[in-house]
């Protein structure tokens, strides 16, 4: 590998403690990593998307993104379909070698893979991983009705460290494997795009950068003095130039800046249909200004050189349904669209917070979707940060919030997805409901979980017993087949270091059970020893079979209860 990829490739490695895999395998990791950063706004584990060795079918990682979400789970499917009721999924199949050339043989054998990936009768054996994947697959084309926007979108990704030079023989081998593709008919477009080393390390400064866009802003007006607020201004904005602010130069829309948005994309429900029928039609189109409540975006960083605009560290707060309606219907814009838009700079996050739930109040958004400004919410984050160096954690209440700054391991960030599920795991002894039943899940926030009395301890707790169980993941000293059963190795070792039921989450005994489970936990020997044993316990129970239909039901966890806690009048 050259110079910089290597230096790139350390850093990445030192974010996410991976010093100890081959390097071969840390490439494969880092293109994950990079490559997935472009579809999925959250903090997420590349290892949970590598495939390993043996049976991938010449793949190195599966992303599977459906409504904006990564999906590693098919109950995740279910849940989004019907919380949404639709489904948008792009397919991505990333194949990465460390090689300083690309070979017309992987290309063939990638095709082939991908191609065999969605066969019902698949000719190529799979691994545990590819198996796993093709479940999720599956759901998603049983639900084919919900396709409302097209069949899925396929996109696949040759990563090496050489130079894409448009090789005659190579562009028609890449030509090849897309119209075989195309040709099964399951997706809208197709698209395999190699990635040399400079497109690789571009994609890596961008996934760790923020945002800064330059623009033309002659319509606008200033805002008086506002305590908290830099500057502010009223205004209106061409449609191009907006879009310049919504998508990259591959005209893809840039989803990170709308992670502060409540409300996410809602599809075309009858509002935003309105607003498509307005730019769409040539009578209506000139009059969107007047019809539109317009655009709010908040700055970290404003400078202003006369009508040109610079703003880094971006977020649109509000106006996400109408960036994607702009954004899907660009082909119908023209110089008549203006959107109106109001753009304030401010590090203040009291003032940002204050202005997310203005702005979102004025139309239909439930109480869970503004839990990240809470009171609760920002305790939790303070907390986790709270310890020493060694044992601090870091509670992402907002997406990639801890993305752009500089000296904190990835593996320390804890999203709310993954704490509430820790923490159903380890606290409420409910490991199996923490992907079957997302929905159940959530709704149990504000009462059983995340409650305004609740003690913070159990909290961070959880979210540590979930860092040292991904570490020893990570390491290899557990198998990675364990891991469908993360959960319920989380609740054994809890049991294993206390059998005993928690206590009451608001009271001081709670306090003291987590106390001792911390010391336990910040002792890396004799953690991993409990760990090790639990995962035993799980296996033994499944007599070796991890299946996630068999270890994810509420029998299969009243088992392992009783492993630990047999005196039932101990049971919760």
């Amino acid at each position: 590998m050259d110079l910089i990829t290597t230096a790139l490739l350390k850093e990445f490695c030192n974010d996410y403690n991976l010093g100890m895999l081959a390097q071969d395998k840390q490439f494969e990791y880092f293109a994950t990593h990079v490559i997935m950063s472009r579809f999925q706004v959250d903090t997420f584990d590349p290892s949970d998307l590598v495939l390993g060795s043996g049976g991938d079918t010449s793949i190195d990682a599966i992303g599977i993104v459906a409504n904006g979400s990564l999906v590693t789970e098919k109950e995740q499917i279910t849940d989004l379909a019907d919380r949404n009721g639709y489904l948008d999924v792009t397919f991505v199949f990333i194949q990465a070698e460390r090689s300083s050339s690309f070979a017309s043989a992987t290309i063939g054998e990638t095709g082939f893979g991908v191609e065999d990936f969605f066969k019902d009768k698949p000719t190529l054996p799979r691994s545990d991983a590819i198996t796993k994947a093709a479940g999720i697959m599956r759901a998603i084309y049983d639900r084919s009705a919900l396709f409302r926007r097209g069949n899925p979108s396929c996109r696949i990704y040759y990563v090496t460290t050489g130079k894409w030079q448009d090789d005659k023989h190579l562009e028609a081998r890449r030509s090849s494997v897309a119209t075989v593709l195309t040709n099964l008919g399951l997706f809208r477009d197709v698209e395999f795009t190699p990635v040399g080393a400079d497109l690789l390390q571009k994609l890596y400064r961008q996934s760790q950068n923020s945002i800064s866009r330059e623009f033309s802003f002659v319509a606008r007006t200033v805002v008086p003095e506002i305590p908290g607020v830099s500057e502010a201004y009223l205004g209106f904005l061409p449609a191009d130039e907006f879009l310049h602010l919504v998508k990259d130069e591959n005209d893809i829309l840039i989803k990170s800046i709308f992670y502060d948005n409540v409300r996410d994309w809602q599809d075309y429900n009858d509002v935003n249909e309105g607003i498509r029928d307005t730019v769409t039609n040539d009578a209506l189109r000139p009059k969107f200004v007047l019809m539109n409540n317009g655009i709010t975006i908040i700055a970290k960083t404003l400078r202003a050189t006369g009508n040109r605009f610079t703003i880094e560290d971006y977020q649109i707060v509000n106006g996400c349904q109408t960036s994607h309606v702009l954004y899907d219907n660009r082909q119908h814009l023209d110089e008549s669209v203006m959107v109106p838009v109001r753009v304030i700079s401010t590090q203040n996050e009291e003032v940002i917070a204050a202005i997310i739930k203005a702005t979102n109040r004025q139309t239909v958004v439930k109480e869970e979707q503004l839990l990240a400004l809470t009171e609760f919410q920002k305790k939790l984050e303070e907390y986790f940060k709270s310890f020493d160096n060694g044992k601090k954690l870091y509670y992402e209440r907002r997406s990639c919030q801890y993305n752009n700054v500089p000296g904190i391991e990835k593996t320390r960030i804890v999203t709310r997805t993954n704490l509430i599920q820790a923490f159903t795991a380890f606290i409420l002894e409910e490991p199996h409901r923490t992907t079957r039943s997302s929905t159940g899940v959530r709704e149990s926030v504000g009462k059983a979980i995340f409650a305004d009395d609740h003690r913070l301890e159990p909290y961070y707790t959880s979210a540590l017993a979930l860092y040292r169980l991904e570490y020893l993941f990570r390491n290899q000293s557990i198998d990675a087949k364990y891991k469908p059963a993360r959960h319920h190795i989380l609740l054994g070792f809890r049991m294993l270091a206390n059998p005993e039921q928690p206590p009451a989450r608001n009271s001081h005994q709670m306090r003291r059970y987590c106390e001792a489970l911390m010391e336990t936990l910040w002792d890396t020997s004799a953690s991993e020893e409990l760990f090790l044993k639990a995962v035993a316990a799980v296996g033994d129970l499944a007599t070796g079979n991890i299946d996630r239909d068999t270890i994810r039901t509420l029998a299969f966890t009243d088992s392992l209860k009783r492993r630990f806690r047999p005196d039932p009048t101990t049971q919760p």
